[in-house]
């Protein structure tokens, strides 16, 4: 008999459950339920609905002073946090104006020269070439990329509809002409391996609730197979336990492109700490160079705010803020 189903579902049930209506990634999900957890740890094992907001600021004042932990880091944690008082435990926190806050680096992004990128790219093959050769081609973030589905790829309009991209917005970005044979090459190939699944009895693709429920069917068509699939099968970690395991085909991991980046930046014999990421910021230095103007970059990136976007006037390849060093009118 399943135990599970004889009482109120745990805390940490309670927040896995909450965050799958509300559609957030399995990366979000793992890392809200981690925070949550060392929360409760660092209080002793109590129940979040005995702590509070002093509590809060306790923690997350400990992650900055103690744990020396990024700006980033604490806000994750930060909105975990959050979450699980109002969407779990329908408590609203008073603003906590006492946190002490990690500090923020200000840095500028890592850009790439067009010929830098060129070097990278040559020393890259197959579906490693074709999405990092894509990231630069269209400033997606590398997620969004291996998270593209077959009907997003708009050959005729050349074009890339991308789907709940950072801030859970939809946006349009621009299919560079160059990659749409190497792309239609590659998605034949990913065809032939759904009808491989299909035949095998699988070929399900993983969608989230809302769809899943609306477009029963949906799961098995080739529009919305991902367009970089996984080399193997694997169980999806989103089964609930009264259910028997789903054997899916993801999409690649990140580490994947992460690691051939790498390689290739060394090969490439660059000094640069370029990651999968510098291509986007390349990406936007290039337009900007090129004359583009800054709404039409801030859009195709997918910022809200134009101040965002403006970091990449502060790096474009014209020296320190466009100068010219008088040592050169010597």
């Amino acid at each position: 008999m399943n135990t599970s189903k004889s009482g109120p579902p745990k805390l940490l049930e309670q927040v896995r459950g909450k965050i799958r209506l509300k559609h957030y990634s399995i990366r979000t999900e793992q890392a809200y339920v981690d925070w949550i957890k060392r929360y409760i740890l660092h209080f002793d094992k109590r129940h979040p609905r005995d702590l509070g907001a002093a509590e809060v600021e306790r923690f997350l004042t400990y992650l900055a002073v103690e744990g020396k932990v990024s700006a980033s880091t604490q806000n994750q944690a930060k909105s975990a946090l959050l979450f699980l008082y109002k969407e779990v435990l329908g408590v609203e926190l008073p603003w906590l104006d006492n946190v002490e806050r990690a500090k923020v680096p200000k840095r500028l992004p890592v850009v790439l020269t067009q010929d830098e990128v060129q070097r990278i790219l040559g020393r890259l093959q197959g579906t490693n070439h074709l999405v990092t050769s894509l990231l630069y081609g269209t400033g997606m973030r590398v997620l969004e990329a291996l998270r593209l589905r077959v009907k997003d790829v708009d050959f005729s309009r050349k074009e890339i509809l991308i789907r709940d991209g950072k801030g859970f917005k939809d946006r349009v970005t621009v299919l560079p002409v160059s990659l749409i044979k190497p792309l239609q090459a590659h998605l034949k190939r990913v065809k032939e391996l759904h009808e491989k699944d299909l035949s095998e009895g699988y070929g399900v693709v993983y969608m989230p609730d809302a769809l899943s429920k609306k477009y029963p069917y949906a799961a098995r068509d080739w529009a919305w197979q991902y367009v970089f699939p996984a080399a193997r099968l694997s169980v999806d970690p989103r089964t609930n336990d009264d259910e028997s395991p789903k054997t899916r085909r993801h999409h690649m991991q990140e580490q994947a492109i992460q690691r051939a980046m790498r390689q290739a930046v060394v090969d490439a014999g660059l000094t640069k700490q370029a990651t999968p990421h510098t291509m986007r910021h390349s990406f936007a230095t290039h337009l900007l160079e090129s004359g583009y103007d800054i709404r039409t970059v801030q859009e195709l990136l997918g910022h809200s705010d134009v101040s965002t976007t403006m970091i990449y006037t502060h790096v474009l390849n014209k020296g320190g803020r466009g100068v010219a060093s008088p040592l050169d009118n010597l």
